[in-house]
């Protein structure tokens, strides 16, 4: 095979955090190489690294046998690589030809070819199978249309070697099947790929090697076919990695109760006179494709968003809109975009760690933040919550996305809370994080917590949810005992075939199931 990519001793420090410790690695012409690692392990970094956003304190990087000039993306894009990031990086109110083609041209040029554009794009979108309208506005589209942008625009670019970090972590599994099948064939016409995962069936499916990074260092590499998902997770994390068992749950009293509550919104994110019941001490999972209403379910119960009929209780009362009352009321979430609504980047750890009780006798008085006690509960969460490579004066901005949220995890359990909304809870997280994050949330169900778990991962739902039901064009499907739970069923209840998941119900409601949705 041809070598189209070498990284050669690559080490970058950020402070007294090695992010990469002489790291090595190559890719070979239409090959698709997984790289693999723990949240914080030095992945993007090192991505990073080769398409020129960083500057590697030692080592070297070379394309095609030629050493490629270090911290200058647009010479990573001359020579033919191409990145396309786990946050888009599309402007919304522009069209999909408009996207590809920016930066693209010199600023000399009077005026832009937007017809050899267009033929372009035509071919490569042929070509690839990454079927896409180029006069669609980007805002028009769903996500995994705006992936197949990303990658368009890598492309149109003349890249032949295509770098993805986490590229379906924002897609249903559907969305992700489609991608890997292009990427395959994408491989299969000589493009070579570098994809950075933590889900480990992805990994085996799709790729031809893995590279597993722990702490910054190389562990290990194995071909595919000679490994399993079982010996990636304990060479990921260094020791077997077992998700927790759910106990039977004792469900309480009613903590929180809709009925028949609309709330306005663009197509699948309104709702739509949806009554639901949460018990303490359960969990109720709500299961759907993207975009059909679980934000903003998400954002009633959380009070980000209101009511226009209806009515939601908590413990017998009206919840009235606002995150403050909300938060006085006993709700703690875990946003599903943990980004824009889960920490503030350049506040630092400690503020954003108290940052929902900010104003609470324990961390403020007399209108003085009391930096100290906020300090020890930064402290407490990043040791008891495993939040790797934080430091509790940093920038919250410099953690990776998984410890991330394992600090909005720890944030939300410190405060004890009576209901927890729960949004794609282990979204971008590795199979370790992952164990951590379920492990958590059961802890917290068996406390007396009610946990609304909003997901779109089929075997997570299923795992941790005592009732499950679909959430589908803002409407809620009958509730299914967990036990009653398959793939098949939920796969046709989030298509909007309820017809057995009516029966179900029906049975378990003559069974005396009185707390059904």
């Amino acid at each position: 095979m041809t070598r189209v990519l070498e990284l050669e001793g690559i080490t970058k420090r950020f402070g007294a955090t090695l992010a990469n410790d002489a790291v090595s690695l190559h890719l070979d012409q239409g090959e698709i190489v997984a790289l693999l690692g723990e949240n914080g392990a030095g992945k993007t970094t090192l991505m990073s690294i080769l398409f020129g956003h960083y500057t590697a304190d030692e080592g070297a990087v070379r394309v095609n046998g030629a050493l490629l000039p270090q911290g200058k993306s647009r010479a990573a894009i001359r020579a033919g690589v191409g990145m396309v990031h786990q946050h888009f990086a599309l402007a919304a109110n522009l069209t999909v030809l408009e996207n590809v083609m920016t930066g693209t041209e010199p600023l000399w040029r009077l005026r832009s070819d937007i017809a050899h554009a267009r033929e372009k794009l035509r071919r490569l979108s042929e070509r690839f199978g990454l079927a896409v309208d180029p006069d669609a506005r980007v805002s028009d589209l769903s996500v995994g249309e705006r992936q197949r942008v990303e990658i368009l625009k890598a492309l149109y670019n003349d890249a032949r070697i295509l770098i993805l970090d986490e590229p379906t972590a924002v897609l249903t599994a559907q969305e992700a099947d489609t991608l890997f099948a292009k990427l395959r064939a994408m491989a299969a016409n000589g493009l070579s790929l570098i994809f950075i995962s933590h889900k480990l069936h992805e990994v085996m499916s799709a790729s031809d090697r893995v590279v597993v990074l722990r702490a910054g260092r190389v562990v290990a590499e194995r071909a595919t076919g000679a490994t399993s998902k079982e010996e990636l997770a304990e060479l990921m994390v260094g020791s077997a990695v077992e998700r927790p068992v759910r106990p039977p749950a004792r469900p309480g009293p009613v903590v929180l109760e809709a009925r028949d509550v609309t709330v306005p919104g663009k197509g699948g994110a309104s709702l739509k006179g949806i009554s639901f019941t949460l018990r303490a001490g359960e969990t109720l999972g709500i299961i759907g494709v993207s975009g059909n209403g679980q934000t903003t379910l998400a954002g009633l119960v959380s009070g980000l968003v209101a009511p226009r009929t209806g009515h939601l209780d908590v413990k017998g009362r009206p919840l009235r809109p606002g995150v403050p009352q909300a938060i006085a009321a006993g709700i703690g979430r875990i946003p599903e975009d943990r980004h824009a609504e889960g920490v503030l980047g350049d506040m630092t750890t400690w503020e954003n760690a108290v940052l929902e009780r900010i104003w609470s006798p324990e961390y403020s008085r007399g209108g003085v933040v009391r930096r100290g006690a906020a300090r020890e509960t930064a402290a407490r969460i990043l040791r008891d919550y495993d939040v790797r490579g934080a430091q509790v004066d940093a920038r919250v901005r410099l953690l990776s996305g998984g410890n991330m949220q394992k600090l909005i995890l720890g944030r939300v359990l410190e405060a004890a809370p009576d209901i927890l909304v729960a949004a794609q809870p282990s979204r971008g997280l590795d199979e370790g994080a992952i164990a951590g994050v379920h492990r958590r949330l059961i802890e917290a169900r068996d406390r007396g917590c009610g946990v609304l778990l909003i997901s779109e991962d089929l075997d997570e739902v299923i795992a941790l949810a005592d009732r499950i039901c679909a959430i589908v064009g803002g409407a809620l499907s009958p509730v299914i005992p967990a036990e009653r739970a398959d793939a098949r069923l939920l796969g046709l209840m989030m298509a909007g075939d309820w017809r057995a998941a009516e029966g179900i119900e029906a049975e378990a409601l003559d069974a005396g199931a009185t707390h059904a949705v």
